[in-house]
Order: C-alpha cells, then structure tokens, then sequence
C-alpha cells in the first residue's frame, strides 16, 4: 500500500508533506508509505505515476481513489473513492493480485 497525496481535490491536502502524513496515520490509523502531494490529473505536471496508473484507467476525480498494481506491474483495477480499504471487493482484489504468480 502506497499513498499519494493530491491538493487538486477541494484543496484538501494544503499541508507540508509532514503535516498529511500525521495528519492520515492520527485520523485513518494508515501504517504505510505517505508520499510529498501529487499532481493527479492528465495533461502537463500530471506526476508519472499517475501517468502509468491512468494509462488503461480513469484518473482520480477525488481523493482516495485506489489503484491495485500486480506483481508484474500491471495496473489491474480501479476504486472509486467511496471504496474503503475493509470492502470486499478491494481485499478480493488485492488477494487475487497477491495470489498470481511474478
């Protein structure tokens, strides 16, 4: 699990990168690697990784949009943001994708 922060949404991640990290492990308990803000959408600034992310896939169009990448670097499905991180469909998902062999 990786996080990439974007202020491009209701300017709602306006803080330092320090700020957004303890801000999302007090409030959302998140043990994992928290990155500096993104820029999300398509077009020029659009960070590579959402390039890659959204290459077969829809941009982000709010904040906790989730992408599962496989073991071979295959981006292999999209959540909308109202997906939580409990839902059934992204724990099937993801142990789907963990379960392929590289």
């Amino acid at each position: 699990m990786l996080a990439f922060p974007s202020n491009e949404f209701g300017k709602q991640e306006p803080g330092t990168p320090a700020e957004i990290r303890e801000f999302v492990q007090k409030t959302y308990g998140a043990n994992f690697p928290i990155f500096e803000k993104l820029a999300t959408r398509r077009g020029k600034g659009q960070h590579p990784v959402y390039a890659f992310l959204t290459a077969a896939h829809d941009e982000p169009n709010w904040n906790f949009t989730k992408f599962v990448v496989g073991r071979d670097g295959s981006v292999l499905r999209r959540f909308a943001p109202n997906v939580t991180p409990e839902d059934a469909r992204l724990r099937a998902e993801i142990d789907a994708a963990l379960a392929r062999k590289p």
